[in-house]
C-alpha cells in the first residue's frame, strides 16, 4: 500500500524560523533519536525514502547519492531493521539494526552528512563527527510545522542544528560552516522522519553549495 507524504513548509524548515524555540540538550536528543518508533510497523511493510543531492563543489556525486533507501525488516524473535540504497536497477546495502531501537534512518542521514562534507570540503571526519555528535546533545532551534500525509494534514516538529556555529575552522570549511541540518517528525508519520535535511547556501543566494534532503515517501508491501 502507498502511502504518499508531502511537505507543506520545506524552505520554511530549511531556513529555520526566527519564531523557533529553542530546545535543551536533552529534548534535542530525545526528539531526534526517539525510541520504539518501528514498533506499530508490521513486520512485511517497507518504508521508502527518497534522497535529492546537489553538491556545487563536486557536482559528480550528485547522480551517485540521488536515490531511494528503503527500510525493510528481517523477521526472528528480535526484529531487524535493515537498510538498502536504490538507484535506477542497482542496489546495496546500508546495514542492520535492531528494530526496538528505533528508526536508523536518523543515523544514516548523519553519517551521510559527515561523509559528504568531508568529501566535499576536506578536512577529518572525525572532527566533523565529533561537532554534529556535540550539536545533537546542545540546545537547537525548534519549530512546529504541518504536512499532508494521505490527504490529512497533520502537526509536526521541526529541530534544526547548526553544528559549525563559530567554528573555529570555519575559514577551512569552504562555506559548511554554515550548514544547517533539520529534522522533520511527526507521531503520524510511520516511523516518526518525514524530512532529513542538510543545507549550505551559497554566498551569493544562487544554488546551494551542498544539499542533502531526505524525504519519506510511501510504505508497501514487502514482495
Amino acid at each position: 500500500m502507498r502511502k504518499l507524504i508531502t511537505i507543506v513548509s520545506a524552505l520554511a524548515m530549511l531556513a529555520g524560523a526566527a519564531s523557533a524555540a529553542e530546545t535543551s540538550g536533552p529534548e534535542t536528543y530525545d526528539l531526534l533519536f526517539k525510541g520504539s518508533t518501528l514498533d506499530d510497523l508490521d513486520l512485511d511493510q517497507q518504508l521508502i525514502y527518497n534522497r535529492i543531492v546537489q553538491n556545487s563543489i563536486k557536482p559528480e556525486t550528485q547522480e551517485r547519492d540521488t536515490g531511494k533507501i528503503v527500510l525493510s525488516f528481517a523477521d526472528g524473535q528480535v526484529p531487524e531493521a535493515l537498510l538498502k540504497f536504490t538507484r535506477d536497477d542497482k542496489y546495496h546495502n546500508i546495514g542492520t539494526f535492531p528494530a526496538s531501537v528505533g528508526n536508523p534512518i536518523i543515523m544514516y542521514f548523519v553519517e551521510t552528512v559527515v561523509r559528504d562534507m568531508a568529501e566535499t570540503a576536506g578536512g577529518s571526519p572525525y572532527y566533523i563527527r565529533n561537532r554534529v555528535k556535540e550539536a545533537l546533545i546542545q540546545p537547537a532551534d525548534v519549530s512546529n510545522g504541518q504536512a499532508i500525509i494521505a490527504g490529512e494534514t497533520v502537526e509536526t516538529v521541526d529541530v534544526t542544528l547548526r553544528p559549525f556555529k563559530g567554528d573555529p575552522n570555519a575559514d577551512r570549511m569552504q562555506g559548511f560552516d554554515e550548514l544547517a541540518m533539520t529534522v522533520s517528525m511527526s507521531d503520524d508519520a510511520p516511523g516518526w522522519y518525514l524530512m532529513l535535511a542538510a543545507h549550505v547556501p551559497a554566498a551569493d543566494a544562487g544554488d546551494p553549495i551542498y544539499s542533502s534532503v531526505m524525504t519519506f515517501d510511501h510504505t508497501e508491501t514487502a514482495q
